[in-house]
């Protein structure tokens, strides 16, 4: 008897949640896409086509388009019995580039596991990009849909935007997102969801559906355009060629191997200050972002807090011990790429005054006013204002102890207001992005020089904000050796 009233209540429990308003509203979606019971008989999906990836904050200036990536060879299968996606695509730089112009990528995730391949060999990723990719795999109206309809997923805030009825979806995994459907055909129109940026505190993601077709008697997007709050910023265009229902996918589970590994940890990175001459330190450390710090007087002056907020904390905190006794008070920014600014929300907790292009300070005014409640960073938990001291062309740092000429470099199609730091006693140069003696190719050598020249500057050592400190010949003598190493 009592597992009769079990039963009972069970059912009655259940009758009752599938008559929720946002339940109906799940519903009439899976109606729309094709039928309930269409869409949970599904088993496989492979969307296939090509289109762009543009290269986020890294633009040549603030206020220009962003350069792109070029996807040919996409291809992404999704295995929705066990919860599993694999994305192949190449991409190919249509910009200057000074690393790999032409990438091809293998990236997959089985639940909390997630791995790239290359050559071959699976390598495990971290629990971040785990949820990262589950998250992007809920970026497909099936997908999402049949998420919705688990009976373990939370569903609530049914609200009106619109022509748009929205809605937010827990799954069972515990994402969170906010479904859109059309109020007129009740099809999916984009999912959102709230991820964490060093740079940029909250971000807000959207994925939209565009241009529906049928297929296998369900109905798929033919486009998916993914975009950013910030500033609107596209994130991938992708246009369909080829969607598959059913088809033979493989086996989309992970390797023993990727499977048995721990999801690795960063490595805790130890900054150091090695002298290279009087008043002047490079801040190096684990990684290929690096640091330089200036004594004058009575202050320190930092070149560059890039990387990552932990790193620029870091690298801040390094330089406070290395003359007690002198406040660090400002921090030049090189440009406004995300790896070297990365640092920036850091410096305004910390009370620093940043140095910068004028060109770079209405970005910056818009990244240290936005919030972080996802993950609160320096800024969120102690905030101030921005304290920023703009150049044009040039700007000098001086006093009895030190000099610091600063210069915006000219015609570079990498960064068009990107700062160089000379100091004139030592000969000696600061530069972020114009040379890496690990670079595949050096596209703007030819500018580095021409700046040298048009400035004057006789160069004979460079502490790089990339790669090793090196003297001018040894530079030439790299860039040669790469250019010859490419004609044979």
């Amino acid at each position: 008897m009592k597992k009769l009233i079990w039963a009972t209540l069970t059912f009655a429990l259940a009758a009752a949640y599938a008559q929720t308003p946002e339940m109906q509203v799940v519903n009439g979606a899976a109606e729309a896409l094709g039928g309930k019971a269409r869409i949970q008989s599904v088993k496989s999906l492979t969307v296939e086509g090509e289109g762009t990836n543009p290269n986020i904050g890294q633009n040549v200036t603030p206020d220009a388009p962003l350069s792109v990536w070029k996807v040919t060879e996409y291809k992404r299968t999704i295995d929705l019995t066990n919860g599993r996606m694999r994305l192949q695509q190449r991409r190919t730089a249509q910009f200057a580039f000074a690393l790999a112009s032409d990438v091809h990528q293998d990236m997959s995730v089985d639940g909390d596991v997630a791995w790239n391949t290359a050559a071959g060999k699976a390598t495990r990723v971290g629990a971040a990009v785990a949820e990262s990719r589950r998250i992007d795999m809920l970026g497909n109206p099936v997908v999402i849909v049949r998420a919705a309809l688990d009976p373990a997923a939370k569903l609530s805030n049914l609200r009106k935007k619109g022509n748009l009825q929205l809605l937010d979806v827990t799954t069972a995994k515990g994402d969170k997102l906010t479904l859109a459907l059309d109020g007129a055909n009740r099809l999916p129109a984009y999912v959102e969801w709230i991820s964490s940026s060093d740079n940029l505190g909250d971000v807000l993601n959207r994925t939209a559906f565009l241009n529906y077709e049928t297929v296998g008697g369900i109905k798929l997007p033919k486009r998916y355009l993914s975009t950013m709050d910030f500033r609107n910023w596209t994130t991938a265009d992708i246009l369909v060629s080829k969607n598959t229902v059913d088809g033979d996918i493989g086996d989309l589970a992970p390797p023993a191997a990727v499977k048995s590994a721990a999801a690795p940890v960063p490595a805790p990175d130890v900054v150091t200050a090695e002298p290279q001459g009087k008043g002047i330190w490079w801040m190096a450390g684990s990684g290929n972002h690096r640091s330089v710090l200036f004594e004058f007087d009575d202050h320190l002056t930092l070149f560059e807090a890039p990387d990552s907020a932990e790193r620029a904390k870091d690298v801040i905190d390094k330089a406070r011990t290395v003359v007690p006794n002198k406040p660090l008070t400002e921090v030049i920014v090189s440009h406004h790429h995300f790896d070297h600014s990365t640092g920036l929300r850091v410096v305004v907790a910390e009370g620093l005054t940043v140095i910068t292009h004028k060109g770079n300070e209405q970005m910056f005014r818009e990244i240290v006013a936005r919030k972080a409640t996802l993950h609160p960073d320096e800024l969120a938990l102690h905030p101030k204002p921005l304290k920023i001291r703009t150049m044009d062309d040039t700007l000098v740092l001086k006093d009895k102890s030190m000099e610091v000429d600063l210069y915006q470099v000219k015609g570079n199609i990498h960064s068009g207001l990107l700062i160089m730091a000379w100091i004139p006693r030592d000969r000696t140069l600061v530069q972020g992005d114009l040379y890496d003696v690990g670079w595949l190719q050096h596209p703007w050598a030819d500018n580095y020089e021409e700046n040298l020249k048009m400035r004057h500057l006789d160069v004979a050592k460079d502490l790089p904000i990339h790669g090793r400190v090196q003297t001018r010949a040894e530079e030439i003598a790299q860039i040669e050796s790469v250019k010859k190493a490419k004609t044979n």
